[in-house]
């Protein structure tokens, strides 16, 4: 690679394969006389690669992106001045959530095994005839065998005011979160999900929390960190992405994209804040979430829980997972989608056996049902939007695991084909709480 230093003078500093076509006018007025090369940090890159040590694709926005030739991203082509934007409102404080969005592949701070994308030598193809025993169920096509009838309907009765306003429903899910007893996403809504938290919190603290209290609740919160809702400022790497036009249907096509990323700032931030998308946008109406700089309404779901989980519980009737501490003490509690009756999770317990965050997948038609005209093993690159989401906590009965999601929205609502689905943040939260060892006791 040819060092270039910071690649702020002009377009000719970038060699002909990476030059951008002419850019329409900015929302600021000015036409970029430069680009940049940003990486996924925010960050700009400090050297020019070779035009043979990338692979060039272009996001949602037609902008042009970098990829190693191991589906790593490495940096976003953007317009000098939406890095360095003019006219924007200074002094607003960035706020900083340590974990999420979840870490790049090959982050490992608590001795975790973290998943990646193999090198072109390194993937072990197995016979078709020889599934791999530790592949997740974790995707729309996966269908272990039938073991036991549908799970219970269990529904918690919580009388809550009907003239409760959406910020103060808000309010109330966002103290949950930020308490470790997750509400699912945050939509300004009640429903069975935040119905649940209420119980499980009763069981974590010994007191009764009533939603209709509104200035409870208020006053939790200001002791919690602050109110629910802040403001935040777009950064130039929330700008940058990775980002994909569209997540395919299709197996073989979702093993060609590089990664299966975010297909919109606004999907990143929603997770990023634990919100639903559409609300994050009823929240800034008619924003541009594109431009870095640009201040924006979320939600402050606080500081991810910590703890030690000796011991974790999925209730299939309650659809609900437990974490719970040595002592026996609840350390923190999340809706989840646990099996179906034509893909029924296990029963008994089992142990995690080991934690990979940003897992790849693999398809493999023999165990799944055969994908449309997809007859091989595939091999699908991690991502947010990938079937496992951005987890895989693998258990002791071979294919069955706990993970994420790409579509959190759907968590406690929906069924899954035998794992335990969680979304994407509360996944990443239990993971990095949880070791090789732990039990997991499934029970109806």
């Amino acid at each position: 690679m040819k060092k270039a230093g910071l690649l702020l003078a002009s377009v000719a500093m970038i060699p002909a394969f990476l030059t951008a076509p002419a850019f329409a006018r900015d929302p600021y007025g000015y036409r970029p006389s430069s680009t940049i090369l940003v990486t996924p940090e925010g960050d700009i890159l400090g050297y020019t690669p070779e035009q043979n040590e990338v692979v060039i694709s272009r996001d949602r926005m037609g902008r042009r992106v970098l990829f190693d030739h191991y589906g790593n991203l490495i940096a976003t082509e953007v317009p000098a001045e939406s890095y360095f934007p003019r006219n924007v409102p200074r002094g607003y404080p960035e706020t900083v959530y340590e974990n999420y969005p979840p870490q790049p592949r090959g982050w490992n701070d608590d001795q975790v095994v973290t998943g990646a994308i193999p090198g072109p030598e390194t993937i072990d193809r197995q016979p078709l005839d020889e599934p791999a025993e530790d592949m997740p169920y974790g995707g729309p096509d996966m269908a272990p065998p039938a073991e036991q009838a549908a799970p219970r309907t269990v529904t918690p009765d919580i009388p809550v005011k009907s003239n409760l306003s959406q910020l103060e429903i808000t309010a109330l899910q966002t103290f949950l979160d930020r308490e470790g007893i997750s509400p699912g996403v945050i939509d300004g809504k009640m429903g069975q999900n935040v119905n649940k938290a209420l119980v499980a919190y009763q069981q974590m603290t010994g007191e009764t929390l009533d939603p209709n209290n509104a200035e409870d609740i208020l006053e939790r919160l200001r002791l919690s960190g602050g109110l629910a809702i802040i403001s935040y400022t777009i950064t130039p790497g929330d700008a940058a992405g990775p980002y994909v036009a569209s997540i395919p249907e299709d197996y073989s096509q979702k093993a060609q994209l590089p990664a299966l990323s975010f297909t919109s700032t606004t999907e990143m931030l929603a997770e990023k804040f634990h919100m639903d998308e559409a609300y994050l946008k009823a929240l800034n109406p008619g924003v541009d979430f594109t431009i870095p700089g640009t201040i924006i309404k979320v939600v402050d779901p606080g500081k991810p829980k910590q703890g030690q989980v000796a011991r974790i519980v999925a209730d299939k009737g309650l659809k609900q997972v437990f974490a719970y501490a040595a002592d026996g003490s609840l350390i923190a509690a999340y809706p989840a989608s646990i099996g179906s009756a034509d893909t029924p999770s296990p029963s008994g317990t089992v142990t995690v056996e080991r934690i990979a965050f940003d897992p790849g997948y693999t398809y493999n038609p023999k165990i799944n049902f055969q994908q449309g005209a997809n007859d091989k093993i595939l091999s699908i690159p991690p991502g947010p939007n990938g079937p496992v989401g951005t987890v895989w906590m693998a258990l002791s009965r071979p294919t069955y695991g706990i993970h994420g999601t790409p579509e959190p929205s759907k968590i406690g609502r929906t069924q899954s084909h035998g794992c335990i689905r969680l979304s994407n943040w509360d996944a990443t939260e239990l993971a990095k709480m949880t070791k090789p060892g732990v039990t997991v006791e499934f029970i109806d």
